[in-house]
C-alpha cells in the first residue's frame, strides 16, 4: 500500500518535476558550464575550462557594490512606509473602505513600470522637483541619474510587493491578543512591540526577501533614473551579453548573483523557522 502511494505521488509530482528542471535548472546549468568557458574571438562563447572569468569579477565590482548598497537600501525604505500602510488597511480601515484601498495600492501595478520610471524622469529632472526647491531658495539640486534617483524608483515601483505579504500577515492576527493585552494595561506601544510585531514578522520576511531578490536583478530603474551613472548588476549583464558579447564572463557574473541569492534565502529560511517558533511561543502565552 505504500509504495502504491510513494508510486502516486512520483507520478503526480513527474510533470512538474519535468517542468521544473527543464525551465530552471537547465538553464542555471548551462550558464554555470559557460562561466568556465573563454569568450569566442567574435563574440559569444568558447568551450575550456577555466577560472578566469571568476577572477574577472572584481571588475565589475562597481556594479555588485551598487546593488549590494541600493537594493538593502531600497527594501529597508519600501518596508518603513509599506508597514504603517499595511498596518492600517488591515486593522484600522472599515470593511466599506478596505477593497477600495486595497485597490488604489495595486493600480500602479496596471501601468507599465517603463512608463512609470519616465514620469519620476520629468518629476526628479530639472522642471520637477528640483526647480520647486530651488524656488524656495534651497538652491540647485540635482536629483535626476543619481542613487537618490535610482533609490526613489525602486521604492516606487517595488512597495505594492512589500506592502501586500504584511497586510495579509496581520490580516490574520488573532485580535484577541490585543485584547487581552489592553485588558491587562499593557500600552499600545508594548503590545505592537511584544505581539503584533513579531506575529507579523513573517510577512516582514516575506515581502522584503521578495522585494531585495528582484532588485538584485533590476536593470530597468537603474538605467532609466540613473541615467548611465547607476550600475546594478542587472546593466552589468546586459552589457556583457548584449553589447561587448562575452558570454563566459557574463555567465561567471550571473553565477556569482546567483550565489548571493541563494544566501539571502537560506537566511531568509533560518529567519522564518525561528520567528515560527517564536510565534508559537506568543500563541502559548
Amino acid at each position: 500500500m505504500a509504495m502504491t502511494r510513494t508510486r502516486a505521488r512520483a507520478l503526480l509530482l513527474m510533470p512538474a518535476g519535468i517542468w521544473y528542471g527543464v525551465l530552471l535548472l537547465f538553464p542555471l546549468a548551462v550558464v554555470l558550464v559557460f562561466s568556465f568557458g573563454e569568450r569566442n574571438p567574435i563574440g559569444g562563447y568558447a568551450p575550456g575550462f577555466t577560472l578566469e572569468q571568476y577572477a574577472n569579477l572584481p571588475a565589475r565590482f562597481a556594479a555588485f557594490r551598487n546593488t549590494l548598497t541600493l537594493a538593502p537600501l531600497g527594501t529597508l525604505a519600501a518596508l518603513f512606509i509599506a508597514y504603517p500602510l499595511a498596518y492600517y488597511l488591515a486593522l484600522k480601515v472599515s470593511a466599506r473602505w478596505k477593497t477600495t484601498l486595497l485597490i488604489m495600492v495595486i493600480v500602479p501595478f496596471w501601468t507599465s513600470i517603463l512608463i512609470r520610471s519616465y514620469a519620476w524622469i520629468y518629476l526628479l529632472g530639472g522642471n520637477g522637483i528640483p526647480a520647486l526647491l530651488e524656488a524656495v531658495g534651497l538652491g540647485d539640486i540635482r536629483l535626476i541619474n543619481t542613487p537618490f534617483a535610482v533609490l526613489v524608483g525602486i521604492v516606487y515601483g517595488y512597495l505594492p510587493l512589500m506592502v501586500f505579504p504584511i497586510y495579509v500577515a496581520l490580516e490574520k492576527l488573532d485580535r484577541s491578543l490585543l485584547e487581552a493585552a489592553a485588558d491587562l494595561g499593557t500600552p499600545p506601544w508594548r503590545s505592537f512591540l511584544q505581539i503584533t510585531l513579531p506575529l507579523s514578522m513573517p510577512g516582514v520576511l516575506t515581502g522584503s526577501m521578495l522585494v531585495f531578490i528582484l532588485l538584485t536583478g533590476e536593470f530597468l530603474i537603474p538605467a532609466i533614473l540613473g541615467g548611465g551613472k547607476v550600475f546594478f548588476v542587472g546593466n552589468a549583464l546586459v552589457d556583457l551579453f548584449l553589447q561587448s558579447r562575452n558570454w563566459a564572463f557574463g555567465s561567471a557574473v550571473a553565477v556569482a548573483l546567483i550565489v548571493i541569492m541563494l544566501i539571502v534565502v537560506a537566511l531568509y529560511s533560518r529567519a522564518v523557522r525561528r520567528f515560527g517558533a517564536g510565534r508559537d511561543d506568543i500563541g502559548l502565552m
